[in-house]
């Protein structure tokens, strides 16, 4: 039995909206079936804005649903608190200084390991980009260098989070399709989820799905025509 219960977010602010505000519900909905109270708080990738002002940033919109939130950063064996949290939430951010740290201190294995043997896992944008096979298919700059560009591998695709296939027509260099066709080119057999705005993957039960507002997630491969999938398709054969 797949035990793996997993909320991969693109994003988490729109335009116009308060932070986590598009898929607070989401957020509530999945800690309330779970019976889930206390959140174990990943922040690494927000390092710019600091730790303590990005826990309480999340900790303010959990907290409106009665779930409490705690940052790893500020506990003392980061490993052991991942082995006994109830559930974890990976933040947004940089991807790249989030894979850096998560691998400085040994948390990567040990959320990989809680994750696959069920612990609910929560992520938006860097936290969802990590639940995948490597961070090759980020949108960030590599402004540090990770041990390895291998992630904790919670599915066996690629995402790229905040996708768009918007072309700015002043715009002359490469579009996000180009990106990740480059990435397919040289990853052969890997598909590569590209989750819009508003949208994220659920793994439950064993069965995937395309979840949030109506929005379409778009799979590449190499030799295959890329297509748009929406919340109502059948999305299991990223799983295989």
């Amino acid at each position: 039995m797949d035990k793996r219960n997993l909320l991969l977010i693109s994003n988490s602010t729109n335009a116009g909206e308060k932070y986590l505000d598009w898929c607070k519900s989401m957020i509530e909905e999945f800690c309330k079936e779970n019976n889930v109270n206390d959140v174990l708080f990943v922040p690494y990738a927000g390092f710019a804005q600091g730790y303590d002002v990005y826990e309480k940033k999340v900790a303010d919109v959990y907290k409106t649903f009665g779930v409490n939130v705690r940052s790893i950063h500020k506990e003392a064996n980061p490993v052991s608190a991942v082995i006994n949290a109830q559930a974890i939430a990976v933040g947004g951010g940089n991807t790249f200084y989030l894979v850096k740290q998560m691998q400085c201190l040994g948390v990567m294995q040990a959320i990989r390991e809680k994750a696959m043997s069920g612990t609910p896992y929560m992520g938006w944008s860097a936290g969802s980009n990590v639940a995948g096979l490597s961070l090759k298919t980020t949108n960030d700059m590599p402004i540090v260098e990770p041990e390895s560009f291998e992630v904790m591998g919670l599915v066996p695709f690629q995402i790229n989070p905040h996708y768009t296939d918007f072309v700015d027509p002043k715009h002359g260099g490469e579009t996000r399709d180009d990106r990740i066709n480059e990435f397919i080119a040289a990853n052969q057999n890997t598909y590569v989820a590209a989750i819009r705005e508003a949208t994220a993957l659920r793994l439950k039960n064993g069965n995937l799905s395309l979840v949030g507002r109506d929005n379409k997630m778009k799979v590449f491969h190499y030799g295959i025509a890329t297509k748009e999938y929406t919340l109502q398709d059948d999305i299991n054969f990223l799983m295989k």
